[in-house]
């Protein structure tokens, strides 16, 4: 009877673990399946945000009637003035004379107001499309940079001047490399 009453709640028990692990595998499915749900529609809402400032940047473009080069990150630069100096490379501090505005045409930093903008190249500590159109300059170049948001101050702007998700059009000119 003992061995009887053992099996029995021990049957019963092996059931409802399996009935347990049964009910958290359909809860961890269930989460994995919202998570999933979330992940594409935030990819889709990105897309759909960076399709739309594509179309702003074009646009800009074409009112302007700017010749731009665009690279695969998706910066777009014309050099309408050619330096005969030095190349810009990683390691060196580039020197610059700029103006930055937003894509409305509010100017927000100037090297005439905020002084000569020195950094060095490849160490980080400025938008990572002005580094990238840095690195196609040489010393005396002057140039125009439309950099996207995602290559700016991305979602948050720079808790400044620039406001969060804006397009920077930069005019520059490579002063030195030291």
């Amino acid at each position: 009877m003992i061995r009887t009453l053992f099996s029995v709640v021990l049957n019963l028990l092996i059931i409802s673990v399996m009935f347990s692990c049964t009910g958290n595998s359909n809860k961890e499915k269930g989460r994995e399946s919202d998570l999933k749900l979330l992940e594409e529609s935030l990819l889709k809402a990105n897309k759909q945000a960076v399709s739309a400032e594509n179309e702003q940047i074009e646009s800009f473009i074409k009112r302007y009637n700017w010749q731009m080069t665009e690279t695969g990150s998706g910066l777009r630069y014309n050099i309408y003035f050619a330096g005969n100096g030095e190349k810009a490379q990683t390691g060196k501090i580039a020197v610059l004379k700029y103006s930055t505005r937003l894509i409305t045409g509010d100017i927000i930093y100037s090297s005439e107001k905020d002084g000569l903008k020195e950094f060095m190249i490849g160490r980080g500590g400025v938008e990572s499309g002005l580094e990238e159109g840095i690195l196609l300059l040489r010393v005396g170049d002057r140039a125009k940079f439309i950099i996207p948001s995602h290559l700016g101050f991305g979602l948050l702007g720079d808790q400044d001047k620039v406001p969060p998700k804006s397009t920077l059009i930069y005019d520059i000119e490579l002063v030195s490399l030291n």
